[in-house]
């Protein structure tokens, strides 16, 4: 099963140049370098709790901005489990999780069902990590949502410091999309949707 939903993806543009793979079914071990730490730093996180095996290498125009960087990786990172996912026959399609995170609260609701949307609502108090603006997660679920083609809401239900905001939503969005990922055993052959189609 592991090497049917393993999956390499190269995206080389003027501002970035990355190159991923990604083991849905993997058991947690992440390789990350994009040049922005913080931002590494969550995406091993999503890793870990997603129990999905990830290597993404980034060159990325840092000096400019960040935004590139962020927005291109969730680009590919969506293109990536979409292809991973093939026909998507068995998946259970849905998944969503509450996540706290010390004060931090976190709700994450997914449907990998071909129709993208992003929902977000999760302004924090204080926006900075640092140099790291957490109002880029958002713009990460979007291009993420939109490749992958997933309806995605987020919200923070509460929540003060940034960088337990960012990692309330990261590892919330992991645990739901492991839910929404794993295969069903009793529906293994056919497609979670009336419509035939997803």
């Amino acid at each position: 099963m592991a090497d049917q939903r393993t999956v390499t993806v190269s995206r080389k543009t003027a501002e970035t140049a990355i190159d991923l793979t990604l083991a849905v079914d993997g058991s947690g071990v992440a390789d990350i370098a994009t040049g922005v730490p913080f931002f590494d730093h969550m995406l091993t996180l999503f890793a870990k709790h997603g129990l999905f095996d990830l290597t993404v290498k980034c060159d990325g125009d840092i000096d400019v901005d960040y935004h590139h960087t962020v927005e291109d990786v969730g680009l590919v990172l969506g293109d990536a489990l979409k292809q991973a996912l093939g026909d998507k026959k068995g998946i259970r399609r849905y998944g969503f999780f509450l996540l706290p995170m010390d004060e931090s609260l976190a709700r994450v609701v997914v449907d990998i069902g071909g129709r993208p949307h992003l929902v977000y609502s999760a302004d924090a108090p204080t926006m900075f990590v640092r140099d790291f603006n957490i109002i880029l997660v958002k713009e990460f679920c979007r291009a993420f949502s939109n490749a992958l083609g997933a309806n995605l809401h987020i919200e923070l239900i509460y929540g003060e410091e940034p960088h337990h905001v960012a990692e309330a939503i990261f590892k919330g969005m992991a645990r739901a999309l492991d839910i929404a990922t794993s295969i069903d055993p009793r529906a293994a052959d056919s497609l979670p949707s009336t419509k035939g189609l997803i």
